[in-house]
Formats: C-alpha cells, sequence, structure tokens
C-alpha cells in the first residue's frame, strides 16, 4: 500500500510524537498507520508500507495489544490475522491517559502513600516529611481528577477544555462574573 504524502506525514511524525512520549518509533508508526487508515491491516502489509522488518512488527503490535490499543479481527475467507485500532480519537486518547496511568502514576502513588504510612518517615526531617506528604496529597488527587476526567463524555470534556482558563475566574475571590458586573 502506498501512503499518500499527508497520511505519510502523520505516520511519520506520531512516530516521532510516541518517540518523545518514551514509545517505540515503529510501535507508533504502526498505530498512526491503523488509524489514519481506518480498516484492519495484516501484518505483512504494515511492513511493506512502513518498510520496517516482519518481526517488528509482530513484536509492535504485541506491544499495542498490551496497551489495549490494538485488537485482532478476521476476514471471511482470509486465514491471517487483521489488526485495526478504535477511530475514535476520544476513545483513544481515555485508552492511553488510562493505561499510562496504571504503569506509571498509580504505582508512584502507591509507593508515596506506602512512604507516608511507614512509621520510619517520622525519623526524617520535617522539611523532608512534608515535602512526601504534600507530594502524595498532590498525586493523590491528581489520580482521582484524572479518573473523574475519563469518565465524563467527550462532549462536556470539550465545554470543560474551551473554558481553560477562564474557570479561573469563577474560584478566584474579588473576582466577580461578566454577568454580575
Amino acid at each position: 500500500m502506498e501512503l499518500s504524502p499527508i497520511t505519510e506525514r502523520f505516520v511519520l511524525h506520531w512516530g516521532e510524537m510516541g518517540a518523545r512520549w518514551g514509545v517505540n518509533r515503529t510501535v507508533s508508526q504502526i498505530h498512526a498507520l491503523l488509524f489514519i487508515h481506518g480498516e484492519p491491516l495484516a501484518a505483512d502489509d504494515i511492513a511493506e508500507t512502513l518498510g520496517v522488518a516482519r518481526s517488528n512488527v509482530s513484536n509492535s503490535l504485541r506491544e499495542l495489544m498490551n496497551w489495549n490499543l490494538v485488537r485482532i479481527t478476521h476476514n471471511l475467507g482470509d486465514r491471517r490475522d487483521f489488526f485495526e485500532t478504535s477511530d475514535d480519537v476520544w476513545e483513544l486518547m481515555r485508552v492511553i491517559v488510562r493505561e499510562r496511568k496504571l504503569r506509571e502514576f498509580d504505582p508512584t502513588v502507591a509507593l508515596l502513600a506506602d512512604t507516608v504510612a511507614d512509621p520510619k518517615l517520622a525519623a526524617e526531617p520535617e522539611a523532608r516529611q512534608r515535602r512526601i506528604k504534600q507530594t502524595h496529597a498532590l498525586m493523590n488527587s491528581l489520580s482521582q481528577w484524572t479518573d473523574d476526567m475519563l469518565k465524563l463524555e467527550p462532549s462536556f470534556l470539550m465545554k470543560l477544555m474551551r473554558l481553560g482558563a477562564k474557570i479561573q475566574r469563577l474560584f478566584q475571590p474579588g473576582t466577580t462574573h461578566p454577568k454580575e458586573r
């Protein structure tokens, strides 16, 4: 399959973006290809299109399946496995945030909770105790906020994002709402 210049640019950039986030470039490019193509692809077709080794494609697809970003499908009359990803960007965002939270953020929150509960913390200097407790409180709050955000409908999230810093006015003391002026 030959990629149009726009599709190629998208796939290449997605790979670069993934690499900056600590994800293998080929893994990211495969995900981008599946997303932008919008139809299931066989591993051989992916390897040929991206010009990467079939073994690299297999390993990358396995990683994407472990992240719940890719699933296997089958075509009638074809014994090969085909791979697809969601075409819903909001669902992809949710999966990525949920998986990263589970793998990276939650273990840190758990370690901090154990540290705060450890009686040995009392032997540490007061300033260090305070920093550890503050870090745990912040990360715990962010964890709950993330869980709450993941439950919201995309249409509501878009409205919330459009509010941006304007929401600060609602909670800042001494600031009046524009309709109250």
